[in-house]
């Protein structure tokens, strides 16, 4: 299958013509090409766009886009809040699906976060989409002048210290394709994750800093995002093939350190943290392939006889082939994808060759196997990237509390010991006339509340969290306040450490204990699942603050 990417147009002025964008393959599936476009303007809108917004945004008609929309929302990457779309963390999914497959995150994470504590300065590491940089990974620094991008963010090279290293092993076509994009978008526009440049310094330049990277081993941006930010970068070579790998950057401010200051101070720093990272790719064992994902044709068959015309199964089979790869599993044939998907060999190559269009696969020619680019991150993750857990389980707490009629909450452990607290953190009113209204930032003592008796079964053995314990769940009954009664469980993270509470609240005369583990306990777990999954996606491979 020869590959079909995108070619950059004709530079003005320019004595050769460039090739002109590639036509779409014949075989390409039209409704995967489209449902993309909607996730990366759902994308560039920081996650939430109006469906009239998609629809001048993309193009497309409106009816498409709602067809879509919903198929999205079916697979559970999207939601639907009135008129709007917005990107549910489960979309991180794919770009998971890339960041597992690439292993980098996992083996240098890290070290790039121990350097950043030893430094107090932000540390990142970054990969190459042709001629612009991703961030993968992001150490940063809580202090009120903060410098960082989101993962998955995409930089123009020249503006950067990971830049001019990267274009060290440019090609000649690769260096044609950076001049054309440059002539057709001199003040970088097309990147919104940084400001328009409006004094674009000439080709040169970068070809100069390029030429210095390669032969000093280091890169410099002094202020070429905006004025005040500064960063150094050495690359972490493929102890295979001896390329650059990825680039691990350190970024500051002048009102902390000049670029000279950086490169003076932190750069042996910097040197010694990639040389352990360049051992650590080289020792590193093999990974054992994950599982891969199961029964989705079955599922897909299953949601588009439910939905009908609104599922579009060819866009939901096309999404699964993404998640088929990941870790152990980062260059797959077409057979390994057909088997991993259950998808038929002919659907899974479709899904392949508009992959490969859209430049989010791209084919080894030699091995007949194919890869996930860094444009896979496009898909949804910058803006999810930055999600907190009261941000994930606010809609399925407002979800939750019109099931039931009842008041709901979020609570995490703020404090431990005898005097142990709880903390809201997120909240849905009750519809009754007569509920409970517990503000959000409220403190209260754990031991008296469902919410936190669940927590302390997780860090302490004592009587009052047996229960919680032994049924992974805890039930109150006017224990904190005449009337009150409270039924709470816990939300878990990827280790299966509980890291919040999800509860909920009613007036005793409304429920029986029995008739609350009878009937809102499923309800409540069911919740807790959603917002698991979501939690699980979402701290993959960044961090989701619980407040």
């Amino acid at each position: 299958m020869p590959a079909q990417t995108p070619s950059p147009p004709m530079a003005p002025g320019s004595a050769e013509a460039v090739p002109p964008v590639a036509a779409v393959p014949a075989e390409a599936v039209a409704p995967l090409i489209r449902g993309v476009a909607v996730l990366r303007e759902l994308s560039e809108a920081g996650g939430t766009l109006s469906l009239s917004g998609l629809e001048r945004a993309t193009g497309l008609a409106r009816s498409t886009v709602d067809r879509i929309t919903s198929t999205l929302q079916r697979m559970g990457y999207v939601r639907l809040d009135g008129r709007d779309a917005v990107a549910t963390p489960r979309l991180m999914e794919l770009g998971n699906a890339y960041l597992a497959a690439l292993r980098l995150p996992a083996l240098l994470s890290g070290r790039a976060d121990a350097l950043a504590d030893e430094l107090d300065e932000s540390v990142s590491l970054a990969v190459a989409d042709r001629d612009g940089i991703r961030f993968i990974h992001q150490a940063t620094r809580r202090r009120a002048m903060s410098l960082s991008f989101r993962i998955g963010d995409l930089l123009p090279a020249e503006r950067t210290a990971p830049g001019p290293l990267f274009a060290s092993e440019w090609t000649d076509a690769e260096w044609r394709a950076w001049r054309a994009r440059r002539a057709a978008d001199p003040e970088n526009r097309a990147f919104t994750a940084v400001p328009p440049r409006e004094l674009p310094f000439p080709d040169t330049e970068f070809e100069r800093r390029a030429e210095a990277a390669g032969r000093d081993g280091f890169a410099l941006d002094d202020q070429l995002i905006e004025p005040g930010l500064v960063a150094v970068s050495v690359p972490v070579r493929d102890p295979r093939t001896g390329r650059i790998a990825c680039v691990a950057n350190v970024v500051s401010h002048t009102s902390r350190h000049t670029a000279a200051g950086l490169r003076d101070t932190l750069l042996p720093r910097l040197r010694a943290t990639v040389a352990e990272m360049e051992h650590d790719l080289a020792t590193a064992p093999a990974p054992d392939p994950g599982p891969p994902p199961s029964d989705l044709a079955s599922w897909i068959g299953a949601s588009k006889h439910e939905l009908g015309r609104e599922f579009i199964e060819s866009l939901a089979r096309g999404l699964t082939v993404l998640t088929a790869f990941g870790a152990g599993r980062a260059a797959l044939t077409l057979t390994d994808v057909a088997r991993a998907t259950g998808l038929a060999r002919a659907t899974a190559r479709r899904a392949l060759i508009t992959y490969e269009h859209l430049g989010l696969v791209r084919q080894q020619p030699e091995s007949r196997t194919f890869t996930l680019t860094p444009r896979v991150l496009s898909l949804g993750f910058p803006p999810l990237s930055r999600t907190t857990l009261p941000r994930i389980a606010a809609p399925h707490l407002a979800d939750l509390s019109a099931r039931v009629r009842e008041s709901t909450a979020l609570a995490i452990l703020v404090s431990q010991g005898p005097d142990a607290e709880i903390q809201y953190t997120a909240r849905a009113v009750s519809p009754r006339i007569m509920g409970v209204d517990i503000r959000v930032g409220t403190r209260l003592p754990a031991a008296a509340t469902s919410l936190g008796r669940v927590l302390l079964s997780d860090t302490e053995d004592s009587a009052d969290s047996a229960q919680a314990r032994i049924h992974d769940y805890a039930l109150l009954d006017e224990d904190w306040e005449d009337g009150l009664r409270t039924l709470a469980v816990p939300l878990r993270d990827r280790t299966g450490r509980a890291v919040a509470a999800l509860g909920v609240a009613l007036h005793a005369a409304g429920r029986t204990e029995r008739e609350c583990v009878e009937e809102l306990l499923p309800e409540l777990r069911r919740t807790a699942a959603h917002v698991e999954r979501e939690l699980h996606a979402a701290g993959h491979f960044t961090r989701v603050p619980v407040l």
